[in-house]
């Protein structure tokens, strides 16, 4: 397991290495000594934000009860990360307020930051904001001030990843979401008698109406590895997506395949922690040096993409997936502070072979690596059929590749494999009417990135990508309920003016 967060993962003997060329992660910031006081100003504050914005607030969503007497839930969110988070304060505002978060993993631990990232800051600009969903007081700016100061903001450069999961601990704590941690998700089901959606998990079942599947990265499909390297004995590799102990790999010669941002940042880390060497094996022939990422951070594209035809957005993500994403520049930089790390470019691994005291890896080159452990950090696929818990569902669903057949040169075999959502993120039956309940399920993952530009797992879209998803799941649920609700406004006779005042007052013809 990772060490406790906020301690120094990277304290190893190596670390002089890095040292000379002055490279070294961010100082935790220290807090103030009245810290607390003001982080207890600042939720009062926020409370009072709340009540202020809080128009209207009268509850409209019309409870749901099971025969069974098991308690019916409108939404169940899975992902208790950023995006569960925000979505579920989205629901919130809204006053949808029967919603349940589940995430498996513990308390803290939920997405990458204090588990498998060995990045040292997040990559995002800091004074983006997005989880706040506009208030104020909720940003990561008034958190960090408030605990830091003003002098501290004006010095942060970017956000050191721990201390982001600090922001997100103290987001969930002081508006007191309902998470449900330890819970893994196992399978969604179907009760047809009742239209529910069931979710069975940690030895129980959900019922709910709708589920909001905001879990990262992966859970759009899975991490990639060879299946080779899957044959290997578990113990002589790793995903460097896993969350394990680099110092476990001190002294050892390791093999990594992949070139992607995460395993910049685990050779890095592993090269701190002792490791005697690491070899790099990546099949561009060059670093990527450019990130669409950052150009693409424009109010414009983030609100309309989703506007856009499928044959324009098919036009821009493509072109966006072609470009990659490259490593951050100190993922480069702590490696290259190494003699003993290697780049083997324009090659890729093709077999290997286990011997009592070594692993040898074929490459596409010809060449030949020995290693004693290997890492893998190949990315994911974004893939239905990869996750277990929509094993009955994953047949129905629309990719891309079902509903824009991409012209002539314009095939892309990765983004056609991406889910086609409907406007509200929620699944698209691949044939009409064969799946109904495929519309209660939101995809708001990495999945939904080819039809909504930006997804839940993406920070840098979340002011705007969440927007949908709350407006769908709200308009759902008041359609269901419209002809209820005008049988109510037929019938109501709630007095809000006292007519007998006007007695004698107005003269009527």
């Amino acid at each position: 397991m990772c060490p406790p967060l906020g301690t120094d993962i990277n304290a190893a003997p190596q670390r002089s290495a890095t040292d000379r060329l002055g490279l070294a992660p961010p100082a935790q910031p220290a807090a103030l000594p009245d810290a607390a006081e003001r982080l207890a100003a600042l939720g009062a504050q926020l409370a009072r934000d709340l009540e202020t914005l809080d128009y209207p607030r009268q509850d409209w969503v019309i409870p749901r009860h099971h025969a069974s007497g098991a308690h019916v839930w409108d939404v169940v969110i899975v992902g208790a990360g950023q995006g569960g988070l925000a979505t579920w304060f989205g629901l919130w505002r809204e006053r949808v307020r029967n919603v349940l978060i589940v995430d498996r993993a513990p308390k803290g631990g939920e997405g990458p930051w204090a588990t498998y990232s060995r990045m040292w800051t997040l990559r995002s600009p800091k004074h983006l904001t997005g989880p706040d969903l506009g208030i104020s007081s909720l940003t990561p700016r008034a958190w960090y001030t408030a605990k830091h100061g003003e002098a501290g903001w004006d010095t942060l450069a970017k956000w050191p990843r721990e201390v982001w999961q600090h922001y997100l601990d103290w987001y969930r704590d002081v508006l007191g979401a309902p998470v449900r941690n330890t819970w893994q998700l196992d399978h969604i089901g179907w009760d047809a008698a009742h239209g529910l959606l069931e979710l069975d998990g940690a030895g129980e079942r959900l019922l709910t109406r709708k589920v909001v599947l905001a879990n990262g990265i992966e859970g759009g499909g899975d991490w990639r590895c060879p299946d080779f390297v899957r044959a290997l004995p578990r113990s002589r590799w790793h995903l460097c997506t896993e969350d394990f102990d680099s110092r476990a790999l001190r002294g050892k010669h390791v093999a990594m395949l992949g070139a992607g941002a995460t395993a910049w940042d685990r050779a890095a880390d592993v090269l701190e922690h002792g490791a005697a060497s690491l070899t790099l094996t990546m099949r561009r022939r060059e670093l990527l040096a450019v990130n669409p990422f950052r150009w693409m951070e424009k109010a414009g594209y983030l609100r309309h993409y989703a506007s856009m035809d499928d044959a324009t957005r098919w036009r821009w993500m493509t072109a966006t997936f072609d470009f990659g994403q490259p490593p951050t520049q100190d993922g480069l930089n702590r490696c290259a502070a190494f003699a003993n790390f290697t780049l083997h470019a324009n090659a890729t691994w093709i077999g290997t072979t286990l011997k009592p005291d070594r692993i040898t890896i074929t490459c596409s080159d010809g060449t030949a690596q020995h290693a004693d452990h290997l890492l893998v950090g190949t990315g994911f696929d974004v893939d239905m059929a990869l996750r277990p818990e929509l094993r009955d569902w994953h047949g129905s669903i629309a990719r891309w590749g079902d509903r824009y057949p991409a012209p002539l040169g314009q095939e892309h075999p990765v983004c056609s494999r991406y889910p086609y959502l409907n406007p509200d993120l929620s699944f698209v039956e691949r044939t009409p009417s064969s799946c109904p309940p495929l519309a209660e399920i939101h995809c708001f993952n990495y999945g939904a990135s080819v039809s909504n530009g930006f997804s839940g797992a993406s920070l840098s879209g979340m002011k705007y990508g969440i927007e949908p998803l709350i407006n769908g799941i709200t308009r759902c649920f008041w359609l269901a309920d419209e002809t209820a609700n005008f049988q109510v406004l037929a019938g109501w006779n709630a007095i809000d003016t006292d007519t007998s005042v006007l007695a004698g007052r107005i003269r009527t013809v």
